[in-house]
């Protein structure tokens, strides 16, 4: 895939370990098939994985059947753009590194909004 992030630059990798995305290929691309918008690489909190629990989403439990680790505080992983959003107004959204995270998430999320939330520099 041709994937472009949200600077309309190449998408580069969020993460391989875990192995994240939603093809499971280290990037957050996306296609029809993807219902949920798998396109926001973020660096999970402890806040926003308790969060994301108390929504019904658990990411921190492993699920081997489905070669899912489970997800702890420092991992990156590509989230659901309404998810993340949905953090965002709750006050607990992670950090975003707008590097890794599609074009496609701007359809959803005004690129303003991301940009309050970019990763820093060694964080």
């Amino acid at each position: 895939m041709d994937s472009k992030n949200v600077f309309g630059q190449d998408l580069i990798p969020c993460s391989t370990n875990p192995l994240t995305g939603y093809y499971r290929n280290g990037c957050c691309e996306t296609g029809p098939e993807d219902l949920g918008t798998h396109t926001i690489c973020a660096k999970m909190t402890d806040e926003f994985l308790e969060f994301s629990r108390s929504k019904g989403n658990d990411l921190i439990t492993p699920i081997p059947q489905y070669h899912f680790p489970g997800l702890k505080a420092g991992d990156f992983w590509c989230l659901c753009a309404l998810r993340w959003l949905e953090g965002y107004r709750a006050g607990v959204a992670p950090a975003v590194k707008l590097e890794a995270t599609n074009e496609a998430t701007l359809k959803i999320i005004p690129l303003e909004v991301l940009l309050s939330h970019a990763l820093k520099e060694n964080s």
